[in-house]
């Protein structure tokens, strides 16, 4: 059946004659865009149809994410019968199989994901691509490009709205954010990116009660998100609960139970679950709160010494080195950090501009989680604003936490009116966070400023009773 073609889900030709491959090929796209963990079905298509470039170019994609050797059998099978595939197919390759090579250029990739997305408009999972690859490299801007580009294409559909509104956070243009937020949930309330999108808003407004409450009750619609989703949720409902001054006993059955938990799963990704679990505990370091975290941080630790975990990505690697420096395992720490800057050395000089602040904080968590916060000081910039480390891969609610550690540091090193510098400019931006007051009053208290001192404790203890007591 030479030339016979068959529509995917956008309505784009795939030369093949399977419609079974095609089904598979659509089931990955939902899969992906509901953050599922069936992704492999992929696997499914080109086992239908082995010629299939369109089936093979995904497979080698998902293989290659998840360290299959499998990936570059699929990557040459798509290669070998492009002669036959449809122009969509071959601009899909193309995108594909740049990001799959050693040297690829990130604005190379991304350049190819717009050409395609010009042409094809409507492949919602070439933009997830594209703005995963924004993401890595801290642009929200040319993400939130991407997506206006193909927007005219897609009012109304399922899934867009939650991709239109995380680049609109991550620029600070909340209201959008929130109106694009809503519109994916009406569209889909199981929609988990849209339910994340909304979240973040929340959290961002510190109405850390509603965001609660609305993410568990979006809770039953996460049984079938991948590890990733589910314990990245649960990660900002236990944020809500910290920021929100809740007993802390509710963060740790958070932590147990939908966190650490997931790893009881057969089809468990065991590294999502300790990036996220690392995160929540470095929260609660932060605060001061190790005490009662017990043997957990251990445990994770413990986990971590597992070389398997490291190099995934960089926002992870940061979290490893603290950790394993917090719990006394100096020697891997050491080696993780000689692992990075053997990584960064072999990266071209563009990318090495990008990530040389990603090694600096990784160095500072590594002095941090040792006790030495003059060091910590010293890698980092004297004007630290921890939203400009995005390129580590992580929104700014998870690299919130390392603005955390730097007030903690200028406190700790008897920096007092530095730390009232930054903390009032902060406090302008999100006036109702406890902690942030309680950080600023000890700032005051060392700076002897007895009455500023004592308006913020004010502050922050009308804020500890407002929420969850």
């Amino acid at each position: 059946m030479e030339g016979v073609k068959l529509e995917d889900r956008w309505g784009y030709q795939v030369a093949t004659s399977s419609q079974a491959c095609v089904s598979a090929i659509n089931s990955y796209y939902h899969q992906v865009l509901i953050y599922g963990r069936e992704r492999s079905v992929i696997l499914e298509a080109v086992a239908h149809d082995k010629h299939c470039v369109l089936a093979n170019i995904l497979a080698a994609h998902f293989l290659y994410s998840s360290g299959s050797s499998r990936a570059l059998t699929c990557l040459h099978a798509a290669k070998s019968h492009l002669e036959h595939a449809t122009l969509y197919e071959k601009l899909v390759f193309d995108a594909i199989s740049y990001m799959l090579s050693e040297d690829r250029d990130d604005d190379v990739a991304v350049e190819l994901h717009s050409k395609l997305l010009k042409e094809f408009p409507r492949d919602l999972l070439s933009l997830k691509r594209a703005q995963v690859l924004c993401f890595y490299m801290g642009l929200p801007g040319l993400s939130l490009s991407l997506i206006q580009q193909i927007l005219p294409h897609n009012e109304g559909e399922n899934y867009i709205y939650g991709m239109l509104a995380f680049p609109l956070l991550e620029l600070g243009r909340m209201e959008e954010a929130e109106e694009a937020a809503k519109r994916g949930f009406e569209i889909n309330k199981q929609d988990c990116w849209s339910q994340h999108a909304l979240c973040h808003v929340l959290q961002y407004k510190c109405c850390f009660r509603e965001a609660v409450k609305f993410m568990e009750e979006c809770s039953s619609s996460w049984g079938s998100s991948s590890s990733f989703m589910l314990t990245h949720n649960w990660w900002h409902v236990a944020l809500c609960y910290l920021e929100g001054n809740a007993p802390r006993q509710r963060v740790l059955e958070i932590y147990d139970n939908y966190i650490w938990k997931e790893l009881e799963r057969n089809d468990s990704m065991s590294a999502d679950v300790y990036l996220n679990a690392a995160a929540l505990l470095l929260q609660l370091y932060v605060r001061g709160e190790l005490d009662i975290v017990g043997d957990r941080l251990k445990i994770l630790s413990e986990c971590l010494t597992n070389q398997e975990n490291w190099y995934m990505e960089w926002h992870f690697d940061v979290l490893i080195v603290w950790t394993l420096a917090k719990t006394g395992e100096i020697s891997k720490a050491e080696d993780l950090l000689k692992g990075l800057k053997n990584r960064l050395l072999r990266m071209t000089k563009k990318k090495q501009q990008r990530m040389q602040r990603g090694m600096m904080l990784a160095e500072a968590l590594y002095a941090y989680g040792r006790d030495d916060d003059n060091r910590g000081l010293e890698l980092l910039d004297p004007n630290f604003d921890a939203t400009d480390y995005k390129i580590i891969g992580a929104s700014d609610e998870q690299v919130d936490v390392f603005n955390e550690v730097w007030y903690n540091m200028l406190l700790n090193t008897g920096k007092p009116l530095k730390a009232i510098e930054v903390l009032e400019k902060q406090i302008k931006k999100r006036d109702g966070v406890p902690y942030l007051w309680r950080l600023l009053e000890r700032a005051y208290k060392l700076a002897n400023k007895e009455e500023e001192e004592r308006i913020a404790n004010e502050k922050a203890t009308a804020l500890e009773s407002r929420y969850f007591n």
